[in-house]
Protein backbone atom coordinates (compact mmCIF):
# COMPACT_ATOMS: atom_id res chain seq x y z
CA UNK A 1 0.00 0.00 0.00
CA UNK A 2 2.75 2.39 0.76
CA UNK A 3 4.54 1.24 -2.63
CA UNK A 4 1.33 2.45 -4.34
CA UNK A 5 1.03 5.50 -2.67
CA UNK A 6 4.68 6.74 -3.68
CA UNK A 7 4.32 5.82 -6.77
CA UNK A 8 0.97 7.68 -7.20
CA UNK A 9 2.62 10.95 -5.82
CA UNK A 10 5.57 10.88 -7.46
CA UNK A 11 3.25 10.50 -11.01
CA UNK A 12 1.27 13.84 -9.48
CA UNK A 13 4.79 15.14 -8.85
CA UNK A 14 6.13 14.58 -12.56
CA UNK A 15 2.63 15.48 -14.16
CA UNK A 16 3.26 18.90 -12.51
CA UNK A 17 5.74 20.54 -14.86
CA UNK A 18 3.49 19.89 -18.09
CA UNK A 19 0.12 21.35 -16.66
CA UNK A 20 2.27 24.14 -15.29
CA UNK A 21 3.89 24.81 -18.74
CA UNK A 22 0.29 24.12 -20.15
CA UNK A 23 -1.19 27.09 -18.11
CA UNK A 24 2.28 29.17 -17.38
CA UNK A 25 1.37 33.04 -18.58
CA UNK A 26 4.89 34.78 -19.41
CA UNK A 27 3.78 37.86 -19.79
CA UNK A 28 5.57 40.95 -17.42
CA UNK A 29 3.07 44.08 -18.19
CA UNK A 30 2.10 45.86 -21.25
CA UNK A 31 4.81 49.11 -19.96
CA UNK A 32 7.25 46.12 -20.92
CA UNK A 33 6.16 45.66 -24.34
CA UNK A 34 7.36 47.93 -26.91
CA UNK A 35 7.04 48.82 -30.68
CA UNK A 36 9.85 48.43 -32.35
CA UNK A 37 10.30 51.62 -34.61
CA UNK A 38 13.47 51.66 -37.28
CA UNK A 39 14.60 55.40 -38.43
CA UNK A 40 17.29 56.12 -40.36
CA UNK A 41 19.97 57.11 -37.91
CA UNK A 42 20.37 61.04 -38.77
CA UNK A 43 16.90 61.37 -37.94
CA UNK A 44 17.11 59.36 -35.02
CA UNK A 45 17.12 62.55 -32.60
CA UNK A 46 14.20 64.18 -34.32
CA UNK A 47 11.96 61.14 -34.32
CA UNK A 48 12.57 60.49 -30.62
CA UNK A 49 12.09 64.33 -29.92
CA UNK A 50 8.88 64.58 -31.62
CA UNK A 51 7.16 61.20 -29.60
CA UNK A 52 8.49 62.73 -26.21
CA UNK A 53 6.49 66.10 -27.18
CA UNK A 54 3.80 64.13 -28.28
CA UNK A 55 2.69 61.88 -25.80
CA UNK A 56 5.06 62.96 -23.10
CA UNK A 57 7.34 60.77 -21.25
CA UNK A 58 11.22 59.96 -20.41
CA UNK A 59 13.82 58.03 -22.24
CA UNK A 60 16.45 56.02 -21.31
CA UNK A 61 20.25 56.70 -22.35
CA UNK A 62 20.89 56.52 -26.06
CA UNK A 63 23.66 54.51 -26.72
CA UNK A 64 25.47 52.35 -29.59
CA UNK A 65 24.80 48.51 -29.58
CA UNK A 66 25.36 45.35 -31.62
CA UNK A 67 21.46 44.08 -30.96
CA UNK A 68 21.39 41.04 -33.79
CA UNK A 69 23.57 37.71 -32.87
CA UNK A 70 25.69 38.64 -36.65
CA UNK A 71 27.95 41.41 -36.64
CA UNK A 72 25.75 45.32 -36.59
CA UNK A 73 25.95 48.24 -35.08
CA UNK A 74 22.36 50.69 -34.18
CA UNK A 75 21.86 53.66 -32.38
CA UNK A 76 19.02 52.81 -29.65
CA UNK A 77 16.91 54.00 -26.88
CA UNK A 78 13.84 53.07 -24.76
CA UNK A 79 10.96 55.90 -25.29
CA UNK A 80 8.97 55.59 -22.37
CA UNK A 81 5.28 57.59 -22.60
CA UNK A 82 2.23 57.40 -20.26
CA UNK A 83 0.73 55.99 -23.37
CA UNK A 84 2.96 53.29 -24.41
CA UNK A 85 7.09 52.46 -24.88
CA UNK A 86 8.90 52.15 -27.91
CA UNK A 87 12.19 50.75 -28.75
CA UNK A 88 14.16 52.95 -31.05
CA UNK A 89 16.66 51.52 -33.86
CA UNK A 90 18.83 53.93 -36.03
CA UNK A 91 21.54 51.27 -37.85
CA UNK A 92 24.29 53.11 -38.87
CA UNK A 93 25.26 49.38 -40.36
CA UNK A 94 22.93 47.50 -42.99
CA UNK A 95 20.04 45.74 -40.72
CA UNK A 96 20.88 41.79 -40.45
CA UNK A 97 18.09 39.61 -41.66
CA UNK A 98 15.49 38.88 -40.37
CA UNK A 99 15.48 42.33 -38.11
CA UNK A 100 13.57 45.34 -38.98
CA UNK A 101 10.29 43.81 -39.86
CA UNK A 102 9.18 42.58 -35.88
CA UNK A 103 6.38 44.95 -34.89
CA UNK A 104 6.70 44.59 -31.47
CA UNK A 105 9.03 43.31 -28.42
CA UNK A 106 7.26 41.46 -25.51
CA UNK A 107 9.05 40.66 -22.12
CA UNK A 108 8.88 37.61 -20.95
CA UNK A 109 9.95 35.66 -17.13
CA UNK A 110 11.39 32.36 -19.19
CA UNK A 111 12.56 32.92 -22.57
CA UNK A 112 13.07 29.18 -22.99
CA UNK A 113 9.75 28.63 -21.42
CA UNK A 114 7.80 31.27 -23.53
CA UNK A 115 9.59 30.48 -27.13
CA UNK A 116 8.66 26.75 -26.61
CA UNK A 117 5.11 27.64 -25.66
CA UNK A 118 4.76 30.21 -28.95
CA UNK A 119 6.16 27.35 -30.88
CA UNK A 120 3.51 25.17 -29.55
CA UNK A 121 0.70 27.32 -30.30
CA UNK A 122 1.31 28.17 -33.98
CA UNK A 123 4.52 30.21 -33.96
CA UNK A 124 7.93 29.55 -35.83
CA UNK A 125 10.57 30.86 -34.55
CA UNK A 126 12.56 33.21 -37.74
CA UNK A 127 16.05 33.13 -35.56
CA UNK A 128 16.89 31.08 -32.45
CA UNK A 129 17.14 32.49 -29.19
CA UNK A 130 20.45 34.62 -28.73
CA UNK A 131 22.10 37.05 -26.54
CA UNK A 132 21.88 40.66 -27.01
CA UNK A 133 23.58 43.18 -24.44
CA UNK A 134 20.99 43.15 -21.36
CA UNK A 135 19.50 39.84 -21.77
CA UNK A 136 18.23 36.97 -24.46
CA UNK A 137 16.14 37.26 -27.16
CA UNK A 138 14.06 35.43 -30.06
CA UNK A 139 11.95 36.33 -32.92
CA UNK A 140 9.18 34.86 -33.69
CA UNK A 141 6.12 34.32 -36.68
CA UNK A 142 2.26 33.75 -36.01
CA UNK A 143 -0.15 32.88 -38.74
CA UNK A 144 -0.65 35.10 -41.58
CA UNK A 145 2.95 36.32 -41.23
CA UNK A 146 2.50 38.28 -37.63
CA UNK A 147 6.29 39.05 -36.60
CA UNK A 148 7.03 39.66 -32.81
CA UNK A 149 10.29 39.44 -30.76
CA UNK A 150 10.35 38.04 -26.98
CA UNK A 151 12.91 38.94 -25.34
CA UNK A 152 13.98 38.83 -21.40
CA UNK A 153 16.61 40.72 -19.45
CA UNK A 154 19.08 39.73 -16.88
CA UNK A 155 18.36 42.95 -14.37
CA UNK A 156 14.65 42.70 -14.05
CA UNK A 157 13.78 46.10 -15.27
CA UNK A 158 11.22 48.84 -13.30
CA UNK A 159 9.09 51.06 -15.46
CA UNK A 160 6.07 52.96 -13.99
CA UNK A 161 2.60 51.55 -15.44
CA UNK A 162 0.84 53.06 -18.16
CA UNK A 163 -1.59 55.85 -18.18
CA UNK A 164 -2.96 54.04 -20.98
CA UNK A 165 -2.52 51.03 -22.85
CA UNK A 166 -1.66 50.98 -26.73
CA UNK A 167 -2.96 48.54 -29.16
CA UNK A 168 -1.32 46.46 -31.32
CA UNK A 169 -3.17 46.88 -34.84
CA UNK A 170 -3.28 43.68 -36.83
CA UNK A 171 -4.28 43.18 -40.49
CA UNK A 172 -5.22 40.46 -41.80
CA UNK A 173 -7.53 38.50 -44.44
CA UNK A 174 -10.05 35.74 -43.30
CA UNK A 175 -7.15 33.54 -44.40
CA UNK A 176 -5.05 33.63 -41.49
CA UNK A 177 -7.21 35.49 -39.23
CA UNK A 178 -8.55 32.64 -37.03
CA UNK A 179 -5.46 30.40 -36.94
CA UNK A 180 -3.68 34.16 -35.90
CA UNK A 181 -6.86 34.57 -32.90
CA UNK A 182 -6.73 31.02 -32.12
CA UNK A 183 -2.81 30.74 -32.10
CA UNK A 184 -2.09 34.09 -29.98
CA UNK A 185 -4.84 34.04 -27.42
CA UNK A 186 -3.34 30.57 -26.55
CA UNK A 187 -0.01 31.72 -25.78
CA UNK A 188 -1.18 34.94 -24.17
CA UNK A 189 -3.89 33.95 -22.22
CA UNK A 190 -5.78 36.01 -24.16
CA UNK A 191 -8.94 37.26 -23.64
CA UNK A 192 -11.52 38.21 -26.78
CA UNK A 193 -13.34 40.96 -25.16
CA UNK A 194 -15.10 41.89 -28.67
CA UNK A 195 -15.90 40.00 -31.95
CA UNK A 196 -17.88 42.05 -34.18
CA UNK A 197 -18.43 40.48 -37.55
CA UNK A 198 -19.93 43.66 -39.36
CA UNK A 199 -17.43 46.52 -38.05
CA UNK A 200 -17.20 49.69 -39.97
CA UNK A 201 -14.54 49.64 -42.86
CA UNK A 202 -14.16 53.10 -42.06
CA UNK A 203 -11.68 52.61 -39.34
CA UNK A 204 -8.95 50.89 -41.85
CA UNK A 205 -9.71 53.06 -44.77
CA UNK A 206 -12.81 51.40 -46.45
CA UNK A 207 -15.86 53.14 -46.23
CA UNK A 208 -19.08 51.17 -47.46
CA UNK A 209 -17.55 47.77 -46.31
CA UNK A 210 -17.97 45.80 -43.36
CA UNK A 211 -15.17 44.39 -41.74
CA UNK A 212 -14.48 41.69 -38.62
CA UNK A 213 -12.74 43.34 -35.75
CA UNK A 214 -11.81 41.10 -32.77
CA UNK A 215 -10.45 43.25 -29.62
CA UNK A 216 -8.18 41.13 -27.14
CA UNK A 217 -6.75 41.54 -23.84
CA UNK A 218 -3.86 40.03 -22.09
CA UNK A 219 -1.32 40.13 -20.24
CA UNK A 220 0.87 41.64 -23.02
CA UNK A 221 -1.55 44.57 -23.61
CA UNK A 222 -4.49 45.04 -26.01
CA UNK A 223 -4.28 43.65 -29.70
CA UNK A 224 -7.08 44.65 -32.43
CA UNK A 225 -7.21 42.48 -34.94
CA UNK A 226 -9.15 43.88 -38.65
CA UNK A 227 -10.18 40.93 -40.91
CA UNK A 228 -11.12 42.20 -44.20
CA UNK A 229 -10.63 41.88 -47.65
CA UNK A 230 -6.67 43.28 -47.59
CA UNK A 231 -7.88 45.95 -49.84
CA UNK A 232 -6.17 49.28 -47.84
CA UNK A 233 -5.37 52.40 -49.16
CA UNK A 234 -2.45 54.08 -47.79
CA UNK A 235 -1.48 54.39 -44.88
CA UNK A 236 -3.64 51.57 -43.41
CA UNK A 237 -1.99 48.30 -42.61
CA UNK A 238 1.26 50.55 -42.05
CA UNK A 239 0.33 51.77 -38.73
CA UNK A 240 1.00 48.73 -35.55
CA UNK A 241 0.47 50.62 -32.69
CA UNK A 242 -2.61 52.66 -32.01
CA UNK A 243 -2.62 55.12 -28.52
CA UNK A 244 -5.17 56.03 -26.59
CA UNK A 245 -5.00 59.54 -25.40
CA UNK A 246 -7.49 61.88 -23.10
CA UNK A 247 -8.13 64.88 -25.72
CA UNK A 248 -7.25 63.61 -29.19
CA UNK A 249 -7.23 67.30 -30.71
CA UNK A 250 -4.25 68.58 -28.00
CA UNK A 251 -2.82 65.14 -28.84
CA UNK A 252 -2.74 66.45 -32.44
CA UNK A 253 -1.96 69.98 -31.90
CA UNK A 254 1.61 68.94 -29.62
CA UNK A 255 2.34 66.61 -32.81
CA UNK A 256 2.20 69.09 -35.46
CA UNK A 257 4.16 71.65 -33.28
CA UNK A 258 6.83 68.93 -33.21
CA UNK A 259 6.84 67.96 -36.86
CA UNK A 260 4.70 65.05 -37.15
CA UNK A 261 2.37 64.78 -40.25
CA UNK A 262 -1.14 64.32 -40.14
CA UNK A 263 -1.68 61.48 -42.30
CA UNK A 264 -5.71 60.91 -41.89
CA UNK A 265 -7.72 63.62 -40.46
CA UNK A 266 -9.66 62.88 -37.16
CA UNK A 267 -12.92 61.42 -37.96
CA UNK A 268 -15.60 59.34 -35.34
CA UNK A 269 -16.31 55.40 -36.11
CA UNK A 270 -17.66 52.94 -33.19
CA UNK A 271 -17.59 55.38 -30.67
CA UNK A 272 -14.01 57.16 -31.22
CA UNK A 273 -12.38 59.72 -32.65
CA UNK A 274 -9.25 58.36 -34.69
CA UNK A 275 -6.59 60.00 -36.12
CA UNK A 276 -2.94 58.27 -38.31
CA UNK A 277 -0.02 60.15 -38.26
CA UNK A 278 3.84 59.93 -39.38
CA UNK A 279 6.56 60.74 -37.14
CA UNK A 280 9.70 62.22 -38.55
CA UNK A 281 11.95 58.94 -39.89
CA UNK A 282 8.74 57.80 -41.17
CA UNK A 283 6.65 56.07 -38.06
CA UNK A 284 3.27 55.55 -38.45
CA UNK A 285 0.63 55.47 -36.05
CA UNK A 286 -2.77 55.57 -35.08
CA UNK A 287 -4.49 57.64 -32.32
CA UNK A 288 -7.69 57.83 -30.45
CA UNK A 289 -9.89 59.19 -28.26
CA UNK A 290 -12.98 57.05 -26.72
CA UNK A 291 -13.70 53.43 -26.18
Amino acid sequence: MKRFTFLIAAAVLTAAPAHAAETADYSVGPQYDTTHVYVPQEQFDTFVSSFVATFGGTTSKQGEFQVTPTKSLTKSQLVLTPSGTVSVFGFKTPIPYPFGDERTGYLVTDIDAAVASAVKHGAVRRIATFPDPIGRDSVVQWPGGVNMQIYWHTAKPNYAPLTTVPENRVYLTPDAADAFVKSWTGYAKGKIIADDKAASGAEIGEPGKTVRRVSIESGYGRMVVFVSDGQLPWPYGRDMTGYAVSDLSATLAKATAAGVETLVAPFEVGKRQTAIVRFPGGYVAEIHQGA
